[in-house]
């Protein structure tokens, strides 16, 4: 009986030691740890939800007309590719560009948009830019790799059409960047001979004129009925211009 005795006092002492070194009491069982909220992570993944290219694609386009330069940021984040074609074959940046939306078309170029890549009409960001006179993005497209020999659907450079709207601060960028001032379109016309058929012979014409005769353009040029830019100056009555021809032309004019 005794040793009955000791032997159940040694083993309720064993009990309650072990349930002291755990802090639970013998018998019952542990408290389940409360499961870990993932809550940054789905704030992260609600922040940036996951869209297809074609999704991304046409918010970039979206976002380039609308010349929202945070738009087309956040559609590249999203996997849009820069390059990608629209309507006519137009680039995110030619469409841009064709809407004067210089803050995206700034946006695109910096991110790596093709400034030589041409839409369907033979029109690329560079030459859209020189022909219209943007050139705040006309200079952002010679900064990055503008092929200032590239040209559009008449056989042109950018430096004939400039020249024909009078855009003096944009002829001035193009001869600067090495435009060639003599090349001569399919028409058959240079950028001198535009400047006086399609011009009035105001003053920005008359600088527009000056322009190319001192950046080398040839008066003798002639079109495709053989007419000179100085012919067409005398019988559109643009005086100014005319002897501005005539005197780069030597004192052998008449």
């Amino acid at each position: 009986m005794r040793a009955a005795a000791l032997a159940a006092a040694l083993i309720g002492t064993a009990l309650v030691v072990s349930g002291c070194g755990s802090g639970i009491p013998a018998g019952t069982n542990p408290p389940q740890a409360e499961p870990v909220s993932d809550v940054g992570a789905t704030a992260t993944a609600e922040s940036s939800p996951v869209v297809s290219a074609e999704v991304a694609e046409a918010s970039l386009f979206e976002a380039a007309a609308a010349d929202d330069a945070e738009g087309v940021r956040e559609a590249l984040a999203q996997g849009a590719s820069i390059d990608a074609r629209g309507e006519e074959g137009r680039t995110p940046l030619v469409a841009a560009t064709k809407a004067n939306a210089v803050a995206a078309a700034i946006a695109l170029i910096d991110a790596g948009a093709d400034v030589n890549a041409k839409d369907d009409m033979h029109d690329s960001a560079f030459l859209y830019a020189g022909a219209e006179g943007l050139n705040e993005i006309l200079a952002r497209t010679l900064a990055h790799g503008a092929d200032v020999l590239s040209t559009n659907r008449f056989g042109g450079t950018a430096l004939i059409p400039a020249s024909e709207h009078g855009y003096g601060e944009t002829v001035r960028m193009l001869v600067a960047a090495g435009v060639p001032v003599n090349h001569v379109n399919d028409p058959g016309w240079t950028a001198l001979l535009e400047a006086v058929v399609y011009g009035d012979g105001s003053a920005r014409y008359v600088d527009v004129v000056t322009q190319l005769l001192d950046a080398g353009a040839d008066p003798t040029i002639r079109d495709a009925d053989g007419s000179t830019a100085l012919d067409h100056a005398r019988k559109l009555g643009q005086r100014e211009v005319a002897e501005l021809l005539r005197a780069s032309l030597g004192a052998g004019a008449n």
